[in-house]
């Protein structure tokens, strides 16, 4: 895309303006650093133009509170006081995740998966946020606990104007051939390859 210019336009009937402005399915997937970050950027992108973020990250433990997190919350706040940017919703889905799960929790987190799953269908449908980050949900199609078929299903009919970023690794094939954009991320070089643990400012 040379200067931001892209390289074929499609007989689709549709303005320059129209096809410009078209809400985006965006996918951030492989085993590389960055996926989040990468939305979470987009997020305060869509904060400052005014959009009604949302966020519901369905993988992380719950008790663990994360960098950006605060700071959108912040920003809501600001919008709450000011009127400045957008709303935002930060939401920790079910009973969140964590990777030193015990045994027998397994039954309950993919119940609790699957009606954060529910609930951001009633908010597709009521049109609630602009933009909608849906953070480390490859996860649960991986597992089987949501089914691909209604994600996909669900996410290309969604009505209104609402761009919605999902984040994590093993994206599967029907999601990525129906997002508008899928970027992975390849890992080269890791601070854990040398033995380093994630550090504070830098993984949250």
């Amino acid at each position: 895309m040379p200067q931001g210019q892209p390289l074929v336009v499609p007989e689709d009937g549709l303005t320059t303006r129209q096809r410009r402005n078209r809400p985006l399915l965006v996918v951030h997937t492989g085993d590389g650093k960055g996926k989040s970050t990468a939305a979470f950027g987009l997020a305060l992108r869509g904060w400052n133009q005014g959009w009604r973020i949302g966020v519901f990250q369905f993988v992380k433990s719950a008790k663990w509170r994360i960098g950006e997190q605060t700071v959108l919350e912040r920003l809501g706040e600001l919008h709450r006081e000011t009127g400045e940017g957008g709303p935002v919703e930060w939401h920790k889905m079910g009973s969140g995740w964590s990777w030193s799960r015990k045994q027998g929790e397994t039954e309950d987190h993919e119940a609790a998966a699957r009606e954060g799953w529910q609930e951001i269908k009633r908010r597709l449908a009521d049109e609630s946020h602009d933009l909608l980050v849906l953070d480390e949900f490859t996860y649960l199609m991986k597992w089987g606990w949501v089914d691909v078929d209604d994600v996909v299903a669900t996410l290309t009919a969604r009505p209104g104007h609402q761009h919605v970023v999902i984040t994590g690794r093993s994206a599967p094939p029907a999601l990525v051939d129906a997002a508008d954009l899928v970027t992975e991320m390849t890992k080269v070089k890791h601070p854990m390859d040398a033995g380093q643990k994630g550090q504070r400012g830098i993984e949250w």
